[in-house]
């Protein structure tokens, strides 16, 4: 099963990668056409809404189809979707055309991601899920971290176009790599119940079960403050509250992401102890990431900001990590993907408002605030977490 691992990293990284191409070269070629703000926003509002749509919907698809099979497919067709987006760049420059694809892509981005994670079990040992997920982890934020900005160096030095065009490259290797995963795992088509009752399962799952329910509290609570991350909010704090130039929203932004790929490398280092101590590492992250947010918040130092920004990356990202693995080997292989999909639903809706509630907030208070609000709701999660901590047994 090694190698099966292995060829979902590798998919994972040109996928990833891709799409963060694809956006750029999509925001380059949306700008040079017409230099519009709204226009360029649409991009990440769609992909949300596509993502959150096709996450409600996925439950019926895994009632259905393997989940290598799904993955495959979806990608497959992702890189159909790009070859029209890309030859048809050619012929048009409807922006009505470019915005149907994105919404497309991101429906079926929707169905592969919980597909992608549930799979990790199936094809990796128990005793390895920790490290596993944790090389996922650092592929996804590298990929992020570096993807940014090697896509904006190829596109300022090629064109949008060409980015595109080496995205659909991306595409087919990911593909080619996801189709030589072997998954035994036992498969049988279930489609008795009503759609209804399909569409809920995922959410039932995560009420009935306690722990799960649990989990997915502080997975509310930690997405409904990790609004202040955006770049809207960001900026603001930058400019308002530390008094720097906007480039120090990049300098934290990178030291953020660099945060999360380090707290990746420090699950693989400690996994054995932080398997056997899981109760104590979400504890200590969770009260963590809540301080840090706070003192955040009342800082005006600018370097400081980094050095705390790094700090929530690191203690964020190994509190998400040991709590999804813990997730992993509890839930059944049947229940996984169908708690993961009701996992994407509720925290995209749950982040999509918060952010719309903190954009008006951010007109009405001192920026500060909103990272104040933020780490007392993370402090809340953690007190949450201290008292019901018996269910994670």
């Amino acid at each position: 099963m090694r190698k099966s691992f292995q060829y979902l990293w590798i998919s994972q990284l040109f996928a990833n990668l891709g799409d963060v191409f694809y956006i750029v070269g999509l925001i380059s070629i949306i700008y040079h056409s017409s230099e519009s703000a709204l226009l360029m926003a649409l991009l990440p509002f769609l992909n949300m809404v596509g993502r959150m749509i096709s996450s409600s919907f996925a439950p019926l698809m895994f009632n259905r189809y393997r989940l290598k099979q799904l993955l495959v497919i979806s990608q497959g067709i992702k890189t159909i979707l790009l070859l029209i987006l890309v030859v048809g760049l050619i012929y048009t420059d409807s922006f009505i055309f470019v915005f149907i694809l994105v919404f497309f892509v991101a429906l079926l981005d929707g169905l592969a991601q919980p597909a992608g994670t549930a799979l990790i079990p199936r094809i990796v040992e128990k005793s390895k899920l920790l490290r596993a997920n944790s090389i996922l982890s650092i592929v996804n934020e590298t990929t992020q971290l570096a993807g940014w900005a090697l896509g904006g160096i190829l596109v300022a030095v090629t064109n949008g176009n060409f980015i595109i065009w080496l995205t659909l490259v991306f595409y087919i290797i990911s593909t080619l790599c996801m189709a030589f995963i072997i998954d035994r795992t036992p498969f049988e088509r279930k489609i008795t119940v009503t759609k209804k009752q399909e569409l809920s399962e995922g959410f039932r799952l995560i009420w009935d079960n306690r722990s799960f329910r649990s989990i997915h509290f502080m997975l509310v609570a930690e997405s409904i403050a990790n609004v202040v991350w955006v770049a809207a909010i960001m900026y603001i704090f930058v400019a308002n509250v530390l008094h720097v130039s906007e480039v120090w929203w990049g300098y934290i932004n990178t030291v953020f992401f660099i945060g999360l790929v380090i707290g990746g490398f420090v699950c693989t280092k400690f996994e054995h102890i932080f398997i056997q101590h899981i109760k104590v590492i979400v504890l200590f992250t969770a009260f963590a990431v809540a301080l840090v947010m706070l003192v955040f918040g009342l800082n005006q130092i600018a370097m400081m900001a980094l050095l705390l920004s790094l700090l929530y990356g690191v203690f964020d990202q190994v509190k998400g990590i040991v709590l999804g693995t813990w997730l992993q080997v509890k839930a059944s292989d049947q229940e996984l993907p169908k708690v993961y999909s009701a996992q994407g639903v509720i925290t995209s809706l749950m982040f999509g408002l918060a952010t719309l509630m903190a954009g008006a907030f951010a007109n009405m208070m001192s920026v500060h605030w909103l990272f104040i609000g933020a780490g007392l709701l993370l402090l809340v999660s953690a007190v949450y977490f201290s008292l019901i901590q018996k269910r994670f047994e």
